[in-house]
């Protein structure tokens, strides 16, 4: 008891004047009323030269120590100690929720906590918060009991490092945060019952459930994500940032999506064994998807991913642009690029097109077929009127190829010459040149060259000039479809007779060309078709 005597005399000489006015008053109260006594500074200096340990030796705060001193004696009546005046060991203060927090929130007397305390009882009030760390200011405790409260967060565990003679601690019933503590020499000296469901220790349903979920959930989760990214890179990589597409790849969904479910709004065209939709990609591009849904066999697929590893690679203003393709046994697509304008035969039919105009087609579909048999011989295309795109700009583009075609220079000759009488004669012949087309050669070969009036398309206004320019092509047509083969020009005389054909009109059409006096009238004198 020295030390607590020690300890009190500083307030004792006060206790013994202002007993009276304290214990009616409240803590509060005396706090905001009393001062400290004039000689109370010589108490405090006395008592630190008996004894250098207690805690306020080390202070030069007058006011707060003797604050300190006020709540000591209201919290040791409070806690019902039987004799406050000699002795302070314990402040008990379990199911007092209204004066706990109080005295917790007066920290000076904490920093200045009486040696003589041994226990702390602060259970079973519903505090909430943090743990009141300033509780253990006071290190020589024996004991500390928190349990019944909602108090959360971590335990200051380094904290508790100075309480070397705590040996009774009870935590429980509390929501701190899980801890690692059972790896530290400090709790081991406590048993489980000192933290029941205080959250401090893992809880062994819980952590059952978490196993029972981690193992479970886990693998269910890595599935999961798997089956996300194969969905993504194999089904729908439109998704995907741009760098980690597959190139000029396409898949059956992806089609889909783009036509709206291969809806017949969105279809442009049928053929033999093929269907023509518009679609829009993902990113909004427009675009012309060819669907062959005809069974073929593994080796047929394998030869047609080939064929459209070399059309992606076409590259030339007269050749429409391949963007890529879909390779399933039971679906197949070619994916191009779309043009808003109609194709040859429909231009043809529609309107009534200038002879420079007509010429403008033929001089692109040369160039393409050129491009074609200088950079890739191995590529057959399909050369009709029905096949042939035009742009905005009437920029025709040949737009069906057949990689590995094994069709002869002859063949694909043949085509062009037929192409160029359609180009060239009235639109009511070409239309029976879709039903018989040996017989709408043998008419045109008849009526060449005296009656060339009766198959030249009647809707031209043509010159003198530009009829010479038509009967030169119908002849250069006429063989190219020529059967025995023995008159068909080369593909480079093709296209040096269209080109002079067209380079001279551009020529007599321009503003500044200026014809001789033996020209005058001759160039531009019209006549008449029939």
């Amino acid at each position: 008891m020295a030390s607590i005597s020690e300890t009190l005399l500083l307030f004792l000489s006060i206790i013994l004047t202002l007993s009276r006015a304290m214990h009616p008053a409240s803590v509060v109260e005396d706090l905001n009323n009393l001062k400290p006594p004039p000689d109370f500074d010589t108490t405090i200096r006395t008592n630190c030269i008996h004894n250098p340990s207690l805690r306020y030796c080390n202070s030069s705060d007058l006011n707060e120590i003797f604050k300190s001193t006020i709540v000591a004696s209201h919290l040791c009546n409070e806690s019902r100690n039987p004799n406050c005046v000699e002795t302070f060991p314990k402040i008990d203060l379990r199911s007092r929720p209204k004066i706990a927090p109080l005295y917790l929130s007066f920290s000076f007397f904490w920093k200045y906590c009486p040696l003589s305390i041994l226990s702390i009882d602060l259970s079973n009030n519903s505090m909430k918060g943090s743990f009141p760390i300033d509780v253990l200011q006071c290190t020589q405790i024996h004991a500390l009991d928190l349990s019944h409260n909602e108090l959360t967060g971590d335990v200051p565990i380094h904290s508790f490092s100075p309480l070397t003679n705590l040996t009774l601690l009870n935590l429980s019933y509390n929501y701190f945060s899980e801890s690692t503590m059972s790896d530290t020499e400090f709790f081991k000296r406590f048993s489980a019952s000192s933290f029941i469901h205080s959250g401090l220790l893992p809880n062994q349903k819980k952590f059952t459930i978490k196993a029972i979920i981690l193992l479970v959930g886990f693998p269910i989760f890595v599935i999961l994500m798997v089956g996300c990214f194969w969905w993504l890179c194999f089904v729908r990589p439109d998704f995907l940032p741009r760098v980690f597409r597959r190139k000029n790849k396409f898949t059956p969904l992806m089609l889909k999506a783009a036509t709206n479910g291969f809806s017949r709004e969105n279809l442009v065209g049928k053929g033999e064994g093929v269907d023509m939709y518009r679609g829009v990609l993902r990113d909004g591009t427009q675009v012309r998807i060819e669907i062959y849904r005809d069974d073929i066999s593994r080796e047929s697929q394998r030869r047609f991913e080939e064929e459209c590893k070399v059309l992606v690679q076409l590259s030339h203003e007269n050749i429409v642009q391949v963007l890529g393709s879909c390779s399933r046994r039971k679906l197949r697509a070619i994916v191009t690029e779309w043009m808003e304008g109609e194709n040859v035969e429909i231009w043809l039919s529609r309107s009534a097109p200038s002879w420079k105009h007509r010429l403008k087609i033929l001089m692109g579909v040369v160039k393409g077929m050129c491009y074609l048999q200088e950079e890739w011989p191995e590529v057959g295309y399909d050369l009709r009127t029905s096949s042939v795109l035009l742009s905005d700009n009437l920029r025709p583009l040949i737009s069906r190829f057949k990689v590995g075609d094994q069709s002869s220079s002859t063949r694909k000759i043949h085509k062009f010459g037929v192409f160029l009488l359609e180009i060239v004669v009235s639109s009511r012949l070409s239309d029976e040149s879709k039903s018989d087309e040996v017989g709408f050669i043998d008419h045109i070969r008849k009526q060449y060259p005296g009656n060339l009036r009766e198959v030249i398309d009647e809707r031209m206004k043509m010159t003198e000039t530009s009829f010479d320019q038509a009967k030169q092509l119908i002849r250069l047509g006429l063989m190219c479809t020529d059967q025995s083969g023995s008159h068909h020009p080369h593909l480079s005389q093709i296209a040096d007779i269209i080109t002079r054909a067209y380079e001279s009109w551009n020529v007599l059409a321009s503003p500044t060309h200026k014809r001789s006096p033996g020209d005058r009238g001759k160039g531009h004198k019209r006549i008449q078709s029939r």
